[in-house]
Order: C-alpha cells, then structure tokens, then sequence
C-alpha cells in the first residue's frame, strides 16, 4: 500500500523531499527543530511488513534528535525498516540500497561512564545532550547494505562499498570494498567500474 497522504505531515513537520518519493507503508520521520532533514529525489521508503520479502521486523524511523543534527538521502535510495538516527550528522549517497531491519546511528544513545550517565538521566530537560557521544556518518554513493546490518558512529563508506547481512560496522572504508562480520572488516573488493 503505498502510504503518498503522508507526504502532507512530512510538509508540516517541514521536512524536505524531492520528486517521486514513494512511500510503502507508514515510516516514522522526524525533524527536530533547527535540524535539517533532506530527502532526494525517486527516493523509495518502505515500512510495512509485506513491502520487503526479508522480513521488516519494524516501520522505518528517520530522526533528528538534537536541533543541529542533519540526515541527508540522496537521490534514488532504497530503505527498508531501517533506523536512521542522528544528532550529529549522517549523510547518504546517490543510488544506495539500505537492507531490512538496518540501524544507522551516529551515536551511542548514553555515554559509556556510570557517573556522566547517571548525570544525564537526572536532566530531565535534556540539556546535557552533549554528554552523549556522536561522530558524522558517511555512506558514498552505490553503497549497499544488507539486511539487519548495524553501522556505527564515524562509519566513512567510500562509494560501491557493499555491506554484508548482519555485520556490525565501525571505521573508515575505501571504495568498492565488501565488508562483512562483527566487528566487520574488509573481506574483499569488487571492480566497480564509475563513471
């Protein structure tokens, strides 16, 4: 079922997108306010259960949690039940598919420390969110990532990088890479002709 009345919240919540967007099912998009959250063009999000034969455990979430946080998709992306959860920065390239069930996350949702921790949990109007770790994601363009997979804060994919299923994904890649497991790492390259 194709979801197209939803453009009008993404509108109100002033969300840009470009031409073609095709909604499958009901994502859950929001922009923070003073965030930035673009969406390019023949961009195609799907979040109902029977839109991917994978298997979407989960709607797709696109966030902006902190009012300097930016999510930028380019053009003709494919997501499905994926959670893109910024409040640094997560930028994704031209022409990358996005697997079933993926976690995008340019953070670690609390600090790692006990004491800054507990420190956050008591700021109920969250002004500390800087306690919180955050470091820029990059996906090049041509990326494809496999299901389930989870990409981590300060992940840099170069353009044709390919994702295996469930791999769990930290640090700096080059072009054209194939990188699989957990931690993931390199497994091989591919030839990747770009114009």
């Amino acid at each position: 079922m194709n979801s197209n009345w939803y453009k009008i919240i993404l509108k109100m919540l002033k969300i840009k997108y470009g031409r073609g967007l095709l909604l499958k099912g009901v994502p859950f998009i929001y922009n923070k306010k003073g965030a930035k959250l673009l969406i390019g063009d023949n961009v195609t999000i799907k979040s109902s259960f029977l839109s991917n034969l994978v298997g979407l455990y989960s709607r797709t979430i696109i966030v902006t949690r902190s009012p300097k946080a930016e999510i930028i998709i380019g053009d003709n992306a494919g997501i499905s039940g994926a959670t893109i959860y910024a409040r640094k920065r997560i930028v994704i390239g031209n022409n990358v598919c996005i697997g079933g069930n993926t976690k995008i996350l340019d953070n670690d949702f609390h600090p790692i420390e006990a004491e800054t921790r507990n420190k956050l949990l008591r700021d109920i109007n969250g002004g500390n969110s800087n306690l919180v770790p955050a470091k820029d994601i990059i996906i090049g363009d041509d990326c494809f990532i496999g299901c389930n997979a989870l990409i981590l804060k300060g992940t840099v994919l170069g353009r044709g990088c390919v994702v295996g299923a469930g791999a769990v994904v930290c640090g700096k890649f080059e072009d054209d890479c194939v990188i699989a497991g957990n931690p993931a790492r390199v497994i091989r390259k591919v030839d990747n002709r770009h114009e």
